[in-house]
């Protein structure tokens, strides 16, 4: 299997829903329509010639300057035949961050999407279990998005005078 078959199946099949195919780190990715997502993933799983029946990870990434992007989920497969992996990434607004669940595909996306419901707040529709699992259930807000400021900003030992910079 050659990234040059995958992409020939993907774009025949889903047309403009699938595009910036590409090489990175040796994993071969592109990107998906977000209300496209279990169509994809059922094509990969279920069709003989691509055999993408294992779900590696599902995370997202925060990019709070892509307007109506802000949230990007990432899927990782692989091909445990082929030994290929795939990477698929889908982008969703932080206004409105649904995407439909992978469970009834890939019982591993259970934890997967409530750990990334957790950390981002993508809600994955369909899901048997949205719930917190490692943050506590007060809390309200997702952790890992970039809206806060890296450092606390009243700290005194951070400052350059205390590292002889000042």
């Amino acid at each position: 299997m050659t990234n040059e078959q995958i992409q020939q199946a993907l774009s025949s099949r889903f047309g403009d829903g699938v595009w910036g195919f590409e090489e990175t780190f040796g994993i071969f990715s592109c990107y998906i329509k977000a209300d496209l997502n279990m169509d994809i993933l059922r094509f990969l799983n279920e069709e003989p010639s691509m055999g993408f029946q294992f779900l590696t990870d599902i995370t997202a990434v925060h990019f709070p300057d892509k307007k109506d992007e802000e949230l990007c989920i990432v899927y990782h497969l692989h091909n445990l035949v082929a030994n290929k992996r795939l990477r698929l990434r889908a982008s969703v607004p932080i206004s409105r961050p649904d995407i439909e669940t992978a469970v009834p595909l890939y019982s591993g996306a259970n934890w997967m999407e409530r750990e990334t419901y957790d950390f981002f707040g993508v809600n994955f529709v369909g899901h048997p279990n949205l719930v917190r699992i490692l943050n506590a259930d007060e809390m309200n807000y997702f952790p890992m998005r970039k809206e806060y400021p890296m450092e606390d900003p009243t700290r005194t030992d951070k400052d350059d005078e205390m590292f002889g910079r000042g």
